[in-house]
Formats: C-alpha cells, sequence, structure tokens
C-alpha cells in the first residue's frame, strides 16, 4: 500500500461522492478503490438477487408459510465433515469485546485484556463517511502498532500494549448501501466497502504479524448468503495473491431463518470457517419481525427475553451442537452491563447478572463469550476458566440436545408493561438522536445500547401497536395511548439530558422517525435505512470522474 498525497482515479466508473476526510488520502488510493470496484461488480447483482429473495421469503411467511430446517439440503446436516483446522492463534477465544473504530476504542478494547477485538462498523459505528474512512485508516495502524491517541480533555496518551487481542472486522450487513461511493452510476454494497478496504490495506501486514484477515458476518438469513461471502473471500485472496483459507470468519446467528440453516452456513464456508456466534439481540430483534403479522407471536417486555426462555435455550445450545459436531466454535452472547461506577451496590448487582449469564454459557458448553465494556473482561474470563481449563470446549458434542422446528420460534411467556414500553421509546428515541450525530455505541440506563437494541425498542413497539396488545393493567396500547408514551418520554428525556443538549441534538428528528416506523402498516426491515436518509444533510459532494 503506497500513501497518496491527494486522491486521484482515472477509473471509469468510479464516483466518488465525497472528499476524503483529512488524513484518509491513502485509505482511498486508486488501487484501493478499483480493488472495492471489482467486488462490486462481481458480486453486486448476487446481493442484490439475495436481498429480493429476502423479500420474497418475507411474503411466504406473511402468507402463512412456516419456518422448517429445509429439505433440500437434509444431506448435508445427515453427513459427516468437519470445517477447516481453526488457527493456532484462534484456538482460545474466551472472552470477545466489541466496539466501533475510533481511535480511543480500538486502542482500549486491544488492550482490554480479552483474547479478541471485534472492530465494528455495523450495529455499533453510526455510518458516516468520517467515521468510516477514519475508521478504516485507525485499523491501518492498528495493524501496524502505531496507532496512538491523547485524551484532549484530560492529557491522557493511549498506545497498544505489547500483547493485545487478536483483531476481527465486522462489515456492514448486505442491505446497507454505501452512498458515498459509486460504481457504474449505483452506490457499492457498504458490507463490500468494508470488507474490501480493510482486506485490501492489511491483509498482507496481518500475515507477516503472524495474524490474518479475520472476519465477523452479520444478519445473515440464509447459507446463501454464507456461499456469496465464501465467493467474495475466494475473489479477494485470488486478486492479492494470498493463499486460498487464509481468510476466516465467524456467522453471527442472530435472525430466526438463520437458526435453521447453521450447518449449512458452516459448510458453505467451511474452508473459511472461524465458527458461529449466538448474537442475542438481533436474533430478538428478527423473531419479532419475522412473525410481526402473527398476533400469537407478541413478546412480552424486553427485559423478560432472557436466555432461559425455552426458545433462546434451543437457539443457543443447537448452536453449540452444530459447531462442535463440525469443530468449529460457538461463541457465545453478548453482556451488554457496563459498571455502575457511582452506584457500588448496583454495580455488583450488575455485575452478578453478567457473572451468571456467563456461567450458564460456559455449562452449556460455549467455547468463548461477548462483553460490551473492558470492565467486564475480568468477570467473564473468570467465570469461563473456572470451568474450561483447555483453549476451547469443541470436545463436548453435546448429543444430549434435540431441537425440532417448533422450539426455535416458540413465543416467551411474560408479561406485557406500560413502563416497558415508555423504556422502548425512551432508547428508540436517545439511541437514533445520538446515531443521526455519528455515535453509534451508547450507554443508556446501565446497558451499552446498539442498533440492535434499538431495533427491539422499535420493532416491539411497533409489534404491540400492531396487534392492539393490552398491558398488564388491562389499557390497549393504541396510537393514541403510543402518542402520549412519547410526548411524556420526550419531556423526561429533556429533563434527563438538560435543555442545552435538547436544543443543540437532533431529537426531534429521532422522535419523529421513531414514532413513523412505530406506527407504520407495514414494519419496516431496518431502523438504519431510513435514518441513513437523514445522516449528514447537509454533505457537500463531488463528483471524482
Amino acid at each position: 500500500m503506497r500513501p497518496h498525497s491527494h486522491l486521484a482515479t482515472s477509473s471509469p466508473g468510479i464516483d466518488l461522492l465525497a472528499e476524503p476526510p483529512a488524513g484518509t488520502e491513502m485509505v482511498l488510493s486508486e488501487e484501493a478503490l478499483g480493488f472495492v470496484a471489482a467486488l462490486t461488480r462481481k458480486f453486486r447483482p448476487t446481493i442484490e438477487a439475495l436481498l429480493a429473495r429476502r423479500a420474497a421469503r418475507r411474503g411466504e411467511l406473511a402468507a402463512g408459510a412456516s419456518l422448517d430446517f429445509l429439505t433440500a439440503t437434509a444431506p448435508i446436516r445427515e453427513a459427516e465433515w468437519t470445517v477447516a483446522p481453526i488457527p493456532p492463534r484462534l484456538e482460545r477465544r474466551v472472552v470477545e469485546i466489541t466496539g466501533p473504530v475510533d481511535r480511543k476504542m480500538i486502542i482500549n478494547a486491544l488492550n482490554s485484556g480479552a483474547d479478541v477485538f471485534m472492530a465494528d462498523f455495523e450495529d455499533s459505528t453510526s455510518p458516516t463517511w468520517l467515521n468510516l474512512v477514519e475508521g478504516q485508516r485507525n485499523l491501518v495502524e492498528a495493524v501496524r502498532g502505531t496507532i496512538a491517541f491523547e485524551d484532549r480533555a484530560s492529557g491522557k496518551p493511549y498506545r497498544l500494549n505489547e500483547r493485545t487481542a487478536e483483531l476481527f472486522v465486522r462489515p456492514r450487513g448486505l442491505h446497507l448501501p454505501e452512498r458515498h461511493l459509486a460504481v457504474d452510476g449505483k452506490p457499492v454494497p457498504g458490507a463490500l466497502f468494508d470488507f474490501g478496504l480493510f482486506f485490501f490495506h492489511n491483509v498482507q501486514a496481518q500475515l507477516e504479524r503472524g495474524a490474518g484477515p479475520w472476519f465477523y458476518l452479520p444478519k445473515l438469513e440464509s447459507y446463501l448468503e454464507a456461499r456469496l461471502w465464501n465467493e467474495v473471500f475466494v475473489f479477494a485472496q485470488e486478486s492479492l495473491g494470498v493463499p486460498r483459507g487464509t481468510i476466516r470468519a465467524t456467522v453471527l446467528i442472530e435472525t430466526l431463518p438463520a437458526a435453521f440453516e447453521m450447518d449449512e452456513m458452516l459448510y458453505e464456508l467451511r474452508e473459511h470457517s472461524a465458527g458461529l456466534n449466538c448474537g442475542r439481540w438481533d436474533y430478538i430483534f428478527s423473531f419479532i419481525k419475522t412473525r410481526r403479522g402473527d398476533p400469537a407471536a407478541v413478546l412480552p417486555d424486553r427485559s423478560q427475553v432472557t436466555m432461559a426462555q425455552p426458545c433462546m435455550r434451543a437457539y443457543t445450545q443447537l448452536a453449540i451442537r452444530t459447531c462442535h459436531r463440525r469443530r468449529a466454535h460457538a461463541i457465545g452472547g453478548m453482556a451488554a452491563q457496563i459498571p455502575i461506577r457511582e452506584d457500588p451496590g448496583a454495580n455488583a448487582i450488575a455485575l452478578e447478572k453478567v457473572r451468571a449469564d456467563k456461567l450458564r454459557e460456559v455449562a452449556d458448553g460455549h467455547d468463548g463469550t461477548w462483553v460490551a465494556h473492558p470492565g467486564l473482561v475480568p468477570v467473564a474470563r473468570e467465570v469461563f476458566e473456572a470451568r474450561m481449563p483447555g483453549p476451547n470446549q469443541l470436545d463436548r458434542l453435546r448429543e444430549d440436545v434435540r431441537v425440532t422446528a417448533a422450539d426455535l420460534p416458540r413465543v416467551p411467556e411474560g408479561t406485557r408493561t406500560g413502563e416497558a414500553l415508555r423504556l422502548n421509546v425512551r432508547v428508540g428515541i436517545r439511541y437514533l438522536e445520538a446515531w443521526l450525530r455519528g455515535i453509534g455505541c451508547v450507554p443508556l440506563y446501565h446497558l451499552m445500547e446498539d442498533a440492535a437494541t434499538a431495533e427491539i425498542s422499535r420493532t416491539q413497539a411497533w409489534q404491540w401497536l400492531r396487534h392492539r396488545v393490552r398491558l398488564d393493567d388491562g389499557r390497549p396500547v393504541t396510537e393514541t395511548l403510543f402518542e402520549r408514551i412519547v410526548a411524556e418520554e420526550m419531556d423526561r428525556i429533556g429533563r434527563e439530558v438538560g435543555a442545552v443538549r435538547m436544543a443543540c441534538g437532533r431529537f426531534g428528528e429521532a422522535r419523529d422517525l421513531f414514532a413513523r416506523l412505530c406506527t407504520a402498516s407495514e414494519c419496516a426491515e431496518f431502523l438504519t435505512l431510513p435514518a441513513y436518509g437523514l445522516l449528514e444533510p447537509n454533505l457537500k459532494q463531488r463528483s471524482i470522474p
């Protein structure tokens, strides 16, 4: 990779529609953009077809079709096969931490004592042009060990330790475009933009340091989408002269349809697989969205949809059994709690919840787990290492697990309360407001909220409105009640953040978007798609011929 003092591309059909942020010109070099364009030209038609397939499947489910394990792929599930051997540096993934791609977060996460840091271009990053391109530059420097940051307020310097976590990167989902770069007159898929730039700039440096280009793949809904990613990996490796199988990727099982195709996804990615992860928050969101039209599938309060619910137990235990049969890692879900330093008693309760969650995971057979904050790394490690003396639990085959097609979509039991609806409104609006200001990971009410948890808030409010749910106090959830709650919660938000923040922020836009999504006749697939249209409204654009 050679640095460029200015951007200049002579490649026809590649249009950069925004200036490179200062200091990031090398990220958007002519060669790097050419690589992303090659990926786009080869795979954008397949992505478009797969998104159309998603829409068709939604229509079938709305018309009464049921989810089931696929008959056509039964031979794959029944056959004996394994994924490629795990690279030695990835055998132990006890604790993984995730977060956005800003400089301070990258340094703190890599230094956190976790085994893996997943740098996230998806749910915890608001996709402003500055965030995305500076994030790529930050990772270039992190891979080479040169990343540094000085906190202006405290003057504290941040540098990488000698020993750091292994780096994974999560590109955006297949549904999200990158509007700042067009190839042949159409926006490139955000997934290919994020993957392509990181791979192009860092694959050789990662290999030179004995690591590799490792990824997390979000929001897949079918094995055909896993097949697409495998083809992307093969093409990328061949294009840059990298041995086939160098890339490794962990698939997040975070959609209800994907839970029925875990074997098939591992099979499609078997030469590039680094296992599966139980992305619980997106999974709950997908559960609501997938069964949106069914009045019998209305979920209780978000706080009651715990991992002890039968449907969640079925999902996670099936993931463990499937992965270990195929010699692949099964990574547990996110602990979203954050330390409560101002209240030791509340902090002790929060840490106990984390401890119980991780104890369940290690006892079930997970090979590692996720946390959202560096302060949770010691707790998670202590619990796992007490019960898992080796680097993983691949030898625990969990042949006792029996999950049927009826177990996965079983509706969680619990109550539906007005306070939970109020919390959904408050979290949804506050998260969207931060996202519109370019912040994708927000601590709210002692939990780390990202796009996935905001999606639960939004879709649950939509579902309760759509089906006129009766709350535990007997009130039906109507638009009149919802509008009153939105107004009252906006007043509460104003008291929480103060008049200056209310005046300077984007709360009005966030409120209007959240309310519009919750009261729409159809449930939007992702809140980030309409929100993306509001992001950077004053963006000055230009075309690079």
